[in-house]
């Protein structure tokens, strides 16, 4: 947000859709689906850490080596207090179709539409399913959907970046050696902020933007 020069019309109208939306009262059959993705380097240490003791942290040494990169999908249903994380080594529009009809048939099955947010980056798209799946399963898919983007340059309206802000603090925020240790501790921190129903309380509203914003607004 510290970087907003000007804010159009297209800007607000998308912004207030967004709030509007997060005003909402929960549904689980209409969950908010806020959906944002990682990009995490994977990084492994070339000389063994000298273990914790009491009163004494964990010690490594500043030399790594890499082994590649992988991508963590991250959907949080804020509201419900359920989030999902997937690692995939890539990020194409494949990849993005894939991972949307898992959150429907297996993380939200019993819902009946899906409202996802997500940015505009140019896998997020009904096209992207539409080219991933035979025209018939595509089209029940997307049934299902609801599609909500973020205005240009406002990911700050995603509550998943806090979601991923979250995880990077508790879990993703030092070095993961190789894709399986990045699943095992992704699965174990997700998991557990799943049993504690952990949720995310969004207060900025419509007015507090126009308060906060509207000498930004042509």
């Amino acid at each position: 947000m510290w970087c907003i020069n000007e804010i159009n019309t297209e800007y607000r109208k998308r912004m207030y859709r967004l709030l509007k939306l997060y005003s909402e009262n929960y549904n689980p059959k209409y969950p908010i689906i806020c959906f944002d993705e990682k990009h995490k380097q994977l990084i492994d240490d070339t000389k063994p850490r000298i273990p914790m003791k009491l009163g004494t942290p964990e010690k490594y040494d500043y030399t790594y080596k890499r082994n590649g990169t992988a991508n963590i999908f991250v959907a949080v249903d804020f509201k419900g207090g359920k989030r999902d994380i997937m690692v995939t080594d890539r990020r194409t529009k494949a990849d993005f179709a894939h991972y949307i009809k898992h959150l429907v048939d297996d993380v939200f099955p019993d819902a009946k539409k899906l409202r996802i947010v997500m940015d505009n980056l140019n896998t997020h798209t009904y096209s992207s399913i539409l080219e991933t799946f035979e025209f018939k399963e595509a089209v029940e898919l997307i049934s299902k959907l609801e599609f909500h983007y973020t205005p240009i340059h406002a990911s700050w309206l995603n509550i998943a970046e806090i979601e991923i802000n979250v995880m990077d603090i508790e879990c993703t925020g030092g070095r993961m050696k190789n894709k399986n240790y990045l699943i095992s501790e992704t699965t174990a921190w997700c998991d557990e902020r799943n049993k504690k129903e952990s949720k995310i309380y969004w207060n900025f509203t419509k007015e507090k933007a126009d308060k906060k914003l509207s000498k930004y607004y042509i």
